[in-house]
């Protein structure tokens, strides 16, 4: 008797929101009242929000892909048996689908297709060699291969993670941390998330690997509230981790000791902010700390502590499998690597894809998007989170690096890419900003927490014609004001996409109220 066909259906947080539930039980209910053999795999998800849910058939020569399948579908779907490459619905091979096979994926190359609490499956397509070289290797060497692989930091400072680990591993202290911050909050990202659900065991190895690096024993992991289905996968995965012997007293049978806890923030933009997240965690109000002392010399309960994102942790298991210098051949000058863009707004194929630094960012509009879901032109595009500065489309073709954004006056943060078309009004954007930092701030400076609701008022006048020149001038001393003298990045960055509209697009500041943007800026 042949084995039964497995079918594959995503079980992550997008795919569940348009019934991937309900399409698994549906399938598990018709093959069986139909005596087709098949047995269902909830996986995570390929990151393709635009063809979800996507149903994967596993054949010879690879898995046959069927889009934007509902349950109402599946009678048809499974009318002769198992689903057919002839289909209506099939987009055949997935791997082999043009929106899969153009891109370079590394951290994400087995969400989607791995079953994500399989650590049998994990194994299988290249897990723990990572952290299997660097119980052979020192602290110093392990440190070593993350410093000249130049990874820098995926949740948006960038910062050579090489260093700050070299940074925790001098410091003196008998307790330190490794903590990483999931606490995904920017508009338009949701690669932390999206990783969580479909390749805990990865995020796990990484938090591993830095501990063994700067001779940390305890790790914790900040996962924000808004993420039930990412807390429950985490939590399922620490335990299958404990009982294989992954985590615990005996690191694969080593010497070496590491646990990891996870614990849930309760919402607050802030906390993403790594001093306000250590608050967090000691049970304090989340609200930014003065630096120094830096985290690495003195963080959680005064502990030197290593504080990455989910992304840069994840990496770190690539880098030490490959050796760092391997890593750093991917990229583009001092941006190294791979980095998950994650494609949102008005697009018409959303997602999660993962390139090398270095693509262009009509690339990943045109060719990976598609253009807009609307059909209308491309107006602007903000890259980084609500923070993020606002691009015309004179500017797409920049290569996506931080050196290149920088240069701009923008940045790449955690890789959120927003589309808007020409109907967006930019005036309201700009306002937005400041509204945003308005309601998000701790409050702890002045900057931030006065600034921001001066700013509000400022960009209110514009919009209503008062006074235009004066206004403008006073928006642009408020968003120097801001960037220079608030404590952390909340209010620092603000003025990032402020600006960016004041630049690109000023006509939709100076318009009077009854005239809206005509798409012809930029």
């Amino acid at each position: 008797m042949n084995a039964p066909t497995r079918i594959f259906v995503p079980g992550d947080t997008s795919a569940c929101s348009v019934r991937a539930n309900e399409v698994a039980s549906a399938i598990a209910a018709h093959c069986a009242l139909q005596d087709i053999p098949v047995t269902v795999v909830r996986t995570g998800s390929r990151g393709a929000a635009w063809l979800e849910p996507l149903i994967e058939v596993d054949a010879p020569n690879g898995r046959y892909g069927f889009a934007n399948v509902q349950p109402e579908d599946i009678p048809g779907l499974f009318a002769g048996g198992v689903p057919s490459p002839d289909h209506e619905r099939c987009i055949g091979i997935v791997a082999d689908h043009p929106w899969f096979a153009q891109q370079h994926r590394l951290t994400f190359r087995r969400a989607g297709i791995i079953d994500p609490l399989s650590l049998s499956d994990y194994r299988a397509l290249g897990g723990l060699v990572g952290l299997t070289r660097a119980l052979s290797l020192s602290r110093e060497l392990i440190v070593h291969d993350v410093t000249s692989s130049g990874l820098r930091g995926r949740g948006g400072a960038a910062f050579p993670a090489g260093i700050k680990w070299n940074t925790v591993r001098q410091a003196p202290g008998a307790t330190k941390y490794v903590v990483c911050n999931a606490d995904e909050g920017d508009s338009g990202t949701f690669a932390d998330r999206l990783l969580i659900e479909s390749d805990p065991f990865q995020l796990i190895e990484g938090m591993i690997i830095a501990g063994l690096a700067v001779g940390a024993s305890r790790g914790i992991v900040y996962l924000r509230s808004e993420y039930p289905l990412a807390i429950r996968t985490f939590e399922r995965a620490l335990d299958v981790a404990y009982e294989a012997g992954l985590l615990g007293p005996s690191v694969l049978d080593s010497a070496h000791h590491f646990d990891i806890a996870l614990r849930t923030g309760a919402g607050a933009y802030i906390c993403g902010e790594e001093t306000a997240l250590l608050e967090s965690l000691e049970g304090k109000r989340g609200v930014v700390r003065a630096k120094p002392p830096l985290p690495a010399l003195s963080g959680l309960f005064g502990c030197p502590t290593v504080i990455n994102n989910v992304l840069t942790l994840a990496a770190v298991s690539d880098v030490v499998a490959m050796t760092g210098r391997e890593y750093a051949a991917l990229g583009h000058g001092r941006s190294t690597g791979t980095m998950p863009f994650q494609l949102g707004g008005n697009v018409a194929r959303g997602g999660l894809v993962e390139f090398p630094f270095g693509v262009s960012l009509r690339t990943l509009l045109d060719d990976v998007g598609g253009g807009t879901l609307s059909g209308r032109p491309m107006h602007a595009v903000q890259v980084g989170g609500p923070l993020g500065a606002y691009l015309p489309r004179t500017q797409w073709d920049t290569p996506l690096t931080y050196e290149h954004l920088a240069e701009l006056g923008a940045m790449l943060g955690h890789g959120g890419i927003v589309v808007f078309d020409d109907t967006v009004d930019m005036a309201e954007q700009a306002q937005f900003a400041m509204e945003f930092c308005a309601h998000e701030s701790c409050g702890k400076c002045t900057p931030c927490r006065i600034g921001s609701t001066r700013g509000v008022e400022v960009i209110t006048r514009l919009r209503r014609g008062e006074s235009p020149r004066a206004q403008w001038e006073l928006l642009e001393e408020l968003c120097e004001t801001m960037e220079l003298g608030s404590l952390c990045a909340m209010g620092g960055l603000t003025p990032m996409p402020v600006r960016s509209v004041m630049k690109h697009f000023p006509s939709a500041l100076l318009s009077s109220p009854s005239r809206t943007s005509t798409g012809a800026e930029g």
